[in-house]
């Protein structure tokens, strides 16, 4: 396929000077960077994480469900104290999956024990909880004073309210409001189902429910490769 735009600049995930280079007009997936291959929201969330926390490095970050490229890469690096977990149905919560060696841990009922972490990252990940009152709540019981839930998340209701795709029956059987729709998922080939078509009112549903207040943070800086749809980073802090 042909390049459909070339523009020279510089990443914020690998600090290089770089062309970010897309094939697709579909910028959120297909806006490259030329050296570490990230996307738009990554490199998004990596600037906001540097400028809310400019010594991340030494600071305690957990992350869930991470991805093989971009942030997770450079945090694994780069910090000293950072872990990451998954969520595997078919290992008890808390402890390390065999084959990957990663801990399973479930957003809405993490095992980890309270104030640990600085900084809680998550990567187009909460538009796929069925509880997402319990996962805003954990996360924020998880974080120390001060420390802040970094993510990103598609708004695609953007004005609209929040609407469910999908919810759990009392019988644990997924009830489907929505066409079913399904993304990537590192651990799974079937994909993660999309329960959830959050909108802006995300910031006050957080803040309301786990009392930790929340904003927007909306960046457009095409000579850092930062342009595309849905790459809104949401900060959710917690109070000192």
């Amino acid at each position: 396929m042909s390049v459909v735009f070339n523009q020279k600049g510089r990443c914020d995930i690998c600090e290089q000077d770089v062309s970010f280079i897309a094939r697709h007009e579909w910028f959120r997936d297909h806006l490259l960077c030329s050296n570490c291959g990230s996307i738009p929201r990554e490199r998004a969330l990596m600037r906001v994480i540097k400028q809310s926390y400019p010594h991340f490095a030494n600071l305690r970050i957990h992350e869930s469900s991470p991805a093989k490229r971009g942030v997770s890469v450079r945090l694994d690096r780069t910090c000293s104290d950072y872990s990451i977990s998954q969520y595997f149905p078919q290992v008890a919560l808390g402890q390390n999956d065999p084959a990957t060696g990663h801990r399973c841990e479930n957003l809405e009922a993490l095992t980890f024990a309270d104030n640990t972490f600085d900084i809680f990252v998550t990567q187009d990940v909460m538009e796929h909880v069925f509880n997402p009152e319990a996962a805003f709540k954990e996360i924020a019981r998880v974080l120390r004073p001060g420390g802040a839930h970094i993510f990103t998340v598609p708004l695609v209701s953007k004005w609209s309210p929040t609407s469910l795709r999908a919810s759990l029956g009392p019988d644990g059987q997924v009830i489907h409001h929505m066409e079913p729709q399904y993304h990537g998922n590192p651990i799974d080939d079937a994909g993660s189902l999309m329960t959830i078509n959050w909108g802006y009112d995300i910031a006050a549903f957080i803040t309301e429910k786990a009392k930790t207040p929340t904003i927007i943070m909306q960046i457009d800086d095409i000579e850092s490769g930062i342009r595309a749809e849905f790459i809104e980073v949401v900060v959710s802090r917690k109070p000192r």
